[in-house]
This record gives structure tokens, sequence and C-alpha cells, in this order.
């Protein structure tokens, strides 16, 4: 007894199995989350340390290389690379896929405690993190107004940011344009002078004059009593009166002397080394991260929820305001695939009534449908699953499957009930003979897609749901198949075309039926003929490739993209900040443009102060202006806004980012990444070069950058050992002063409304704004006195680097790029190696990585699926066929899927790029499956009328 005979004997049995599918396959629809890309943990932990003040060479020494002997012991670990720039340094450490990430987070946090004894004491502590694209903020909001940026920055620290972190889904939340709150202690250095002080008397004072120590409890006998020492100053006023009661190596002082004599102390903020807009107006911004597996759209729309809120209780004279949100593009797709779902529903059930001519049989089709989809849902939940791109991407696909499955099973049954038979005798007999072949088919699918599952690299790792999704999909619709499906048609499944247009439908049917007999009969007869006309076309195909773009993936107009703005090197805050307000009014000047957030000033703490970001979000394509008689598309736009910066005084490069092409890598996102790299940094920086310039001659590629940087204007001061001795001054006095002084350094910790900030000292603009005021300041000997710098060092000026790379241990330069408008990421790639090949000698090379590896990767990964998918398919084939010969007549189908996929792509001008090979894969299925039908259809038959296989 078959399934199909069980289910048609057992009609309730049957009914309970398809709602019940639907029934929690719905319940797992609706608690899946929604985001736009899987949660995958990409096999990369950062470490991230800050020393304020360091130069990048003194990072790369002093940090980096510290931390990089220190994890390279880790097991699992691929490569490491690290950034070094001024006060800052930053470790990569990428590992084999097969690395549990969490397990080697742990192992790179015990390497480098055991190596903290080697680092520098005043240091930061190091910030060890997974690196998950996933982990970026799904929205910004920002908050902007009239109102002060120390005002702003207390409101959102004390007050508004607790009131987004508190919701439900969100995960962490990402401050722009954030300035720590600091209670600043501004010397002076003439009244310093006056009072023959110096920086280490004013750091001495803070360190023993504004402290709390703990100081235990008092037991009475009969109750305890908690002591306190309210050491602290509890405010600016009460800071500014601490007395000066002694100096550092000099005596005491006898007259009273306190901070406010020599010192202007304000509560305000760190230094200003991050600006950020909205719309021209300052603001901070708040970006939403979401929890792991939470739903992006509910988090969003709670974010929206609780601004409502929050309207009415902001501080006055700001208002909050949703400047970029992924979600949109993320509903779009949803969207897309609700009107695809219902689409295909729709042109279903017309071809059923127009080929079957009864509207049971096309309810027959439509409720296998919800059955498999359903189906899929209950496994995606289970398996702790998001709705996604690929998710989303699968289940469309697979729509085709589905319904053909359904399709296949109910025409071979109207067949027999066209005959005579009645629907319960049809239905089984039916169902019974097309049995093998669904068998066959769905399996052959899944020989095509459970090889994607197995997919190599981190591309492999993103397209597992897409494979699974498809895979289990496949799975219930081959249960709905042959057992739900037959079911229904023994119960109310009626045939035949009544109507005239059904007659019509009829007589067309016949005559097509007749003439496919007769043009295969004659074909029949020259089958050399026609397999060699077959060959030579198929080959003819293969050359279209060569007119084929390539690319890992195409451009989406998802209405946002990024500008990256650098000014010359050396260039201030403020210069930086001037540039980018006349690009930003550039940018509000087009009315396709519907939100602008600017961030000045780099490197994520802001440490690059010469470069920063414009987000632009555009307004849907429907929305915006006509231009050259169509409505502009984002590429478009970007090529506009490509020239019109460029053109913005004090730009020194401007590269656009578009964001849809950014996914899959933990690195910068760009299409073209590489490294550099050699044993030489001199030469590397001129190989570099001339790599870029030729990158740049060969018109393939636009937005070129790299992270070498040469030139930024460093004072360096060089300590009179001789003349220091002979006054009695220690180099480290006069390292810590300069330090003290110029670079500024946190001194204790003040307390405000119930939260700690830092004190920090520092001279005031005016006494430093000039590299003469450097020798103006004084220092004390051993002996008491104090004198100026000028007599115990010496300084000049000269270029140094802003950044220092590596890679794999050695010193690299990257180089970013995007390939230029209408050529392709593969020609672009195949120029960078040429060029490499033709630039470097034998002991420099380059190395891909990010979007560039990633698109390598992903294509020698496809291949390979597609290949071990055609021959898992030919082992599956032949078991199930018991021949060797057979599983080749159905594989012979499969090359003119190429031909017919070729030639579609290059009418429509499309490129070969992952999702069309996704798709040539699901085409090579579907005829798999249609070709299997045929041959073990044919072979069943054979068999019932007696004859053998080979008739």
């Amino acid at each position: 007894m078959t399934l199909s005979d069980i289910s048609i004997k057992n009609p309730v049995f049957a009914w309970m199995l398809m709602i019940g599918i639907i029934v929690f396959g719905w319940i797992g629809f609706s608690r899946l989350g929604v985001s736009q890309m899987p949660d995958v943990d990409f096999p990369v932990v950062s470490v991230a340390i800050s020393w304020e003040g360091a130069a990048p060479e003194v990072m790369e020494t002093e940090v980096t290389d510290i931390i990089e002997d220190a994890v390279m012991s880790v097991e699992g670990i691929k490569d490491v690379s690290s950034e070094s720039r001024q006060g800052q340094s930053q470790v990569t450490i990428e590992f084999n896929l097969n690395r549990n990430i969490d397990a080697a987070l742990q192992d790179v946090q015990t390497k480098i405690a055991q190596a903290q004894r080697n680092l520098p004491r005043d240091i930061d502590p190091p910030v060890v993190t997974k690196t998950n694209p996933e982990d970026q903020p799904i929205m910004w909001i920002t908050i902007s107004g009239d109102r002060s940026m120390v005002d702003l920055t207390r409101y959102v620290n004390d007050t508004l940011k607790d009131q987004f972190t508190s919701i439900s889904g969100v995960g962490n939340i990402q401050l722009g344009g954030f300035v720590d709150p600091n209670l600043r202690v501004w010397l002076d250095s003439k009244k310093m002078r006056e009072k023959e002080l110096t920086v280490e008397d004013v750091l001495n004072t803070i360190g023993e004059q504004h402290t709390d120590q703990p100081a235990g409890y008092i037991d009475t006998g009969k109750k305890e009593i908690n002591v306190r020492v309210y050491g602290e100053a509890s405010t600016p006023e009460e800071f500014s009166g601490i007395i000066i009661p002694q100096r550092v190596r000099g005596g005491p002082v006898w007259n009273t002397l306190r901070l406010g004599d020599v010192a202007a102390i304000e509560d305000g903020l760190a230094d200003i080394r991050r600006i950020a807009r909205t719309w021209g107006q300052p603001a901070i911004g708040m970006g939403i991260i979401k929890q792991r597996g939470s739903n992006a759209v509910a988090v969003a729309d709670a974010v929206q929820k609780r601004m409502k809120e929050l309207q009415g209780r902001l501080l006055p004279g700001t208002q909050l305001k949703v400047v970029f949100d992924s979600t949109v593009f993320i509903r779009d797709s949803v969207n897309e695939l609700k009107f695809n779902l219902m689409l295909s529903i729709l042109l279903t059930s017309l071809v059923c009534f127009f080929f079957l001519g009864s509207w049971t049989a096309t309810l027959n089709v439509l409720l296998a449908i919800p059955t498999s989809v359903m189906g899929a849902f209950i496994v995606l939940y289970f398996l702790g699953f998001t709705i996604n791109t690929f998710t989303m991407l699968g289940l469309s696909l697979v729509i085709g499957i589905i319904v053909d499955d359904a399709i296949m099973v109910l025409e071979n049954i109207s067949r027999y009930q066209e005959n005579g038979l009645n629907r319960r005798n049809a239905a089984i007999v039916g169902a019974r003979q097309i049995t093998f072949a669904a068998l066959a088919a769905s399996i052959a699918i899944l020989a095509i897609f459970v090889p994607v599952i197995f997919m190599e690299g981190i591309v492999g790792k993103f397209f597992y749901q897409f494979g699974v999704t498809i895979s289990v999909a496949v799975i219930f619709s081959l249960l709905e198949a042959l057992t739900i499906a037959p079911m229904r048609c023994s119960q109310f499944l009626d045939v035949g075309h009544t109507t005239r247009l059904g007659r019509v439908v009829d007589d067309f049917m016949k005559w097509l039926r007749e003439s496919y007999r007769l043009s295969l009969s004659f074909l029949l007869r020259f089958p050399k003929t026609v397999l060699f006309l077959a060959v030579m076309i198929f080959i003819a195909s293969l050359s279209l490739s060569k007119f084929l773009t390539k690319e890992f993936v195409p451009s989406q107009d998802q209405s946002r993209f990024m500008i990256r703005l650098m000014t010359p090197l050396g260039s201030s805050i403020e210069s930086t900040d001037s540039v980018y307000k006349q690009a930003e009014a550039i940018v509000m000047k087009r009315p396709e443009v519907s939100n602008l957030f600017s961030a000045v000033g780099g490197g994520g703490t802001g440490g690059q102060v010469n470069r920063g970001m414009l987000f632009i979000t555009m307004k849907p394509k429907d929305q915006r202006p006509l231009y050259k008689g169509h409505r502009m598309t984002q590429q478009e736009f970007m090529q506009i806004m490509r020239k019109e910066i460029q053109k913005v005084p004090g730009v020194d490069k401007a590269v656009i980012q578009d964001l849809s092409l950014s996914a899959f890598t933990a690195k910068r996102g760009f299409p073209i990444e590489l490294a550099v790299q050699g044993p030489s940094w001199d030469k590397l920086a001129q190989y570099s070069q001339e790599i870029m310039k030729r990158m740049k001659d060969s018109n393939l590629m636009t937005d070129i950058d790299t992270d070498y940087l040469l030139g930024m204007p460093e004072l360096q001061i060089h300590p009179d050992r001789k003349k220091a001795a002979e006054r009695g001054v220690s180099i480290a006095s006069i390292a810590d002063t300069i330090n003290s002084m110029i670079g500024g350094v946190r001194s204790g910790k003040f307390t405000r409304d119930g939260k700690r900030y830092d004190v920090r000292v520092r001279l005031v603009d005016t006494d430093r704004n000039s590299p003469d005021d450097v020798q103006n300041i004084y220092v004390r000997n051993q002996y008491g006195e104090v004198l100026p710098l000028s007599e115990v060092v010496t300084t000049e000026q000269k270029p140094s680097l802003s950044s220092v790379t590596r890679k794999s241990r050695e010193r690299a330069i990257g180089i970013f790029a995007n390939p230029a408008t209408g050529h392709s990421q593969q020609e672009a790639l195949d120029a960078v190696a040429k060029i490499a090949k033709e630039v470097l000698p034998g002991d420099y090379h380059i190395v891909f990585s990010g979007g560039s590896q990633a698109f390598q990767d992903s294509f020698k990964g496809l291949i390979f699926t597609l290949v071990l998918g055609i021959f898992v398919a030919y082992m599956v084939l032949a078991t199930q066929f018991n021949s060797f010969v057979h599983p080749f007549t159905v594989l012979l189908a499969l090359p003119f899927s190429i031909t017919g996929a070729f030639m579609a792509l290059y009418l429509r001008h499309s490129s070969i790029n992952l999702y069309s090979m996704i798709g040539l894969i699901l085409l090579m299925g579907i005829v798999k499956k249609n070709s299997i039908c045929q041959t073990a259809f044919g072979c069943n038959h054979s068999r019932h009328k007696g004859r053998s296989l080979s008739a």
C-alpha cells in the first residue's frame, strides 16, 4: 500500500495533516525574526586599544606588535591584520570557518590578559569584540535643535539613550557625533609662570585633594554607622577652590593658591574630534543595533513608537528624526515576496483552469502552496532562522517546484478520470503511477540543492539558510503531492471543458499534441544529426559568456549610499567641518534627497579628523523627479554626486560607496579590495602608488582609495640630554609635561547627577595654537626651580605616517576601489592582477580581501556545488532507475538550461553574479525534473505495456 492509498482511504487523517501543517507553520512564521541578512557569526575577532597621544609608529611597536605576538598562538587563526594610528590600534584576527567564534573570543581575551604586563601601563583596557555585518545599526535617529552641544550631550547620555536601550529587541546604541562629558581644567601658562607652578603641581594637587577613600563603619554595640569621607569636589566652583598645598620637588606654597588662580574650570566636553549634523543642523546620532535573531522590522516599529511617545517630553528646542532606516528595504523585500507569492498563485490558478478546465482542479493545486510553504516555516522556526534575503529568495524560487509537484499528480489523475474512472479509482491509479516519477524528480532536485548547504567560505554560511529552505520546501511539496493531493482529488476533482473557451483549448491541445508527435517522429529518424546540432547550439551559447559581465552581487537601488570625504592630511577638525558644510549644501539642494546625516571625524573614535562620511537617503523611486525622461536611479544619482562633490574646494578625495554591495564581508565592503605586501615599507609605498596610478589609467575603476597616508605634519621634540642633565631636568618630566599640557591627560573623576566623568587637564587653546608655544612651557627640575622647555629641547616639523597597516605581521598597504560605470567587477580584478604582475618584483605580492576575496571564493564554491550536485544526481538517478544509461538520458537536458540562461542574460544585459548562478542551479534542477518525469513515466508505461526498457 502506497502513501497515496493510505491518504485516499483515510481522508480525515489527510485533512488533519494539511490543517496541522498550515496552522503550526503560521505560528512559526509569526514568530520568525525579520532581518536583511542571516545571523552569521563571522570568524573574525577585533581588538581595539587606545593610548592617548601616542604616534602611529609608537602604537605599532609598543602595542600592536605585542598584541599580535600574544594572539598568534591561538588555535585556528587564518590571518592577522592591524592598523595603528594616532592614539589607537586595531588588530583584526580572522579564524578558520570551522572555528567556534565564541571559544576563539575567549582564547583571544586570555592571551591578551597574559600579555597585559608587557603593554604600557596608562593605556585603556583592550576591547575585544566579534565582527559581524548584522551588528550594524538598522536605523539612525538624531536629536538636533537650537541647544548647545553640551546640553544635547548631557540629555542623550543621561536620559534619551536609556529610553531606546530598554526597547525589546534592541541590543545596543551606537552614538554618532557624541562627545563624552568632561570636567575641563584649562591651564593658563602665563598665570602658571607668575605663580611658579608646573603641570605636575596641578596633577599632584588633583590626585591628593580631590579623592574619595573607603572609610569603613563604626560599631557602637547597639547600631552600626557607615563612615564616608567626602573628599571630592561636587561642583565646578568647589573644584576651582581646591588649594594647591605644595610644589612638586619645590617645597610648600606659603601663599594660598587655588586651582582657579591658574586654570579655568569648565563642566564641558572632551576634545571635539567628532561632529555630526542632520540636514545641516548640529545633532547627535543614535544607531539602533538589534539583538541577534530579533525582528528588525518590529524593532524599528517599536523605535518609531517610542519616538512619538517622547515628542512631548524632549528637551525644549529639540526634535527627534529618523535619518536612516535600512528596514525600509527589508519591508519592501518582504512585500515583494508576498506579491510574488500572490502573483504565482494567481497565474497558477489561471494556467490550471485554462488547461484542466475545472475550478476544483485549480483549488487542488492552490492548496498545495500553503501546505508546503507553511511546512517549511515550521522547520525554519526550530532551526532559529529568520525571514531574510536568502530564506525569502529560497521560498520565491521554490514556488514553481511546489506547484509543479501538485500539477504533475493532479494531471495524471485527471487523465484517468477523463478516461472513465471515478474519482477514487482515478486517484488511486494515477497517484500510484506517478509516485516513482515524483519521488525521483524531488530527490533529484534535492541532489542539486543539498550541496549548497555544504558550500565552503563565508558565502556558504549565508547560503546555508537558502539551501535548507529550498530542501525543506521540496520535501514538504513531495509529501503533499503523494498524500494530501490525491486525497483531495478523490473527493472533489471535476474535469472536462464545458465552455466554448474550454472546447477551443481542447482543440488547441489536440493539435499541439499531434504536432509534437509528428515532429518527434521526424526527429527520431535522424538521432545523430539532432545530437550534433544540439551540441553545436550548446557550444555556440557558451561563447556568449565572453560578452556577459561578471560580478559578485549586482547593485541594488536601495535609496541609500555613503560618501567618504577626505581633506588634505593634517587638516584640523574645523577646516574639515567647513568643507563638509559645503558638500552638505550641494546635497541638500538636490530634490532626489530625503535625508542627510553627516559624521565628521573618522576612525571610529574620531581619531582622523580630516575625514568623515555623508549618509544619503534618497526619496523612493516613484517620488524622484524626472531625469532624461525617466525617474533617476540611485546609480545615476551617485554618478552626479561623484562629479559635484569633487568640485568642492578643499576636498582631497571623495569616494562613493554603494551600501548594497557591502554585505558578505567584515571588511570595508568595496567590490575591489587588496593589500600590497613586501619587506620594504618605502618600496611598498612606491609600488602601491604605481598600482593605483595604473588602476586609474585603465578607466576600469573609480573611487580608488588607500589606507597609506604619508604627509601628516608632526612636531618632533628632541630633548638635549646634556643640557637637561646640567639643569637637573629628567626626560620623563619633559615628556610628561608636554603630554599633559599639549595632549591633555585624565586626572581623576568628577560626579554629577550620579554620573562619573573624567577630569581632563590641558592648556587653554590660545596657549597651544603654534609649534613655538611648546618651548614656552615651563618644567621643574630636581632642585625645585622652574625653567622653560626651550632651554632643554629642540623642535622640528616633519611629515609622518597617519597610520601603519600590517597583514600577517608584516607591513602592508590596502587599496580599495569601485568598478567604473559600464565595467564589471571581474574585469577590474583581472586588470588589477595583471597590473600587480607587471609592477611588483618577486618578493612583493598582492592579496585580495573583503569583497574581492568573497567574489572569487563564491564562484569557486558555486561551480563546485554545481558539479557535485550533478554527480550526486547521477548517483541518485542510477539507483532509482537501476541503470547506468538512463541517468545520462536525463542529464543530457542540463546543457540546454545553460544555453537558455546565457541567452536570457545577454538579451537582458544582465550579469553573471551570485544570484544568477543560484538561478542557474535552480533552472538546472527544474530541467532535470522535467526530464526525469518523461523518462520515469516512459519506463513505467513501457513496463505496464509489457515492453522492455530499451523499447
